[in-house]
């Protein structure tokens, strides 16, 4: 009599470049650190096999956990059928945020990272609070960096005070990743640099000046005179001959406000 064989389960996969985490302690810390409390509005995207979500759900936030596979996301549902979870099968950078304030807490695929959080900061009519994402190290520390700014740190930085708060070591994923990894946390400021009204065309402006890594009074010369930009230099605390990179993000508004006040953006 042959013996018929159960059709082996598809291993779990995940989101491509995704790394899951090994440790429940290390997901409770996190999740600790970034001041969840009970009744929050949690987001945790690229839930893959649980890791935060179960923090998160320890903690008693509301958690949607997103995820694209959908044999973890099927196992997500069975997992936390009983807990205030709710299980979304998509690809986030597609996805659309919650209405309402809410945070997010994460392990972000490493190969859609950036996608990812160019969707949730880079438009500030998105009611999003806070932000604790596990990126790449080398990622967390540029999105971060004071110098050299990004153009990326700069927009996002208008509206929130990023900051890279702990290193992972990959050994702590599994797959373990080429790289470490960092937490890459944005708090939303209790006033923005820039109004969030205008944020696209504080957006073309930043772009304007990092198109090219040329002195600001040739990058910005379509928006600022050299002798504007010579007189509001001491003012904003940058030299006369300065780059894109050499100015934050209060400087770079500083520049738009007058920019915007010249009518030229």
């Amino acid at each position: 009599m042959a013996v018929r064989k159960r059709p082996a389960r598809r291993a779990a996969r995940g989101a491509p470049g995704q790394h899951f985490l090994r440790s429940s302690r290390l997901a409770a810390d996190l999740v600790r650190d970034a001041g969840v409390e009970a009744g929050d509005l949690v987001v945790d995207v690229g839930a893959g096999t649980g890791a935060l979500t179960h923090a998160l759900a320890a903690a008693r936030a509301r958690v949607v956990a997103l995820e694209l596979d959908p044999v973890l996301a099927s196992e997500l549902r069975r997992r936390f059928s009983e807990r205030e979870v709710d299980v979304v099968e998509a690809d986030a950078r597609e996805y659309r945020w919650p209405e309402s304030p809410f945070a997010v807490v994460a392990n972000l695929p490493f190969a859609g990272s950036r996608d990812i959080l160019s969707r949730l900061l880079g438009d500030p009519r998105v009611p999003l609070r806070r932000a604790d994402a596990i990126v790449q190290w080398e990622a967390a520390v540029k999105h971060a960096a004071v110098w050299p700014a990004t153009l990326k740190g700069v927009l996002w930085g208008a509206w929130y005070e990023l900051a890279v708060t702990t290193r992972i070591s990959r050994t702590a994923f599994s797959p373990p990743p080429a790289v470490d990894a960092g937490v890459l946390r944005a708090l939303r400021r209790p006033e923005p640099l820039v109004e969030a009204c205008e944020f696209a065309r504080y957006a073309r402006f930043v772009a304007d000046g990092f198109r090219a890594q040329r002195p600001l009074r040739i990058a910005l010369r379509a928006h600022l005179t050299p002798r504007e930009l010579k007189r509001l230099a001491p003012v904003l605390g940058f030299g006369v001959d300065a780059l894109p990179r050499d100015l934050g993000a209060r400087q770079w508004a500083g520049l738009f406000e007058l920019a915007r006040d010249r009518g030229r953006v």
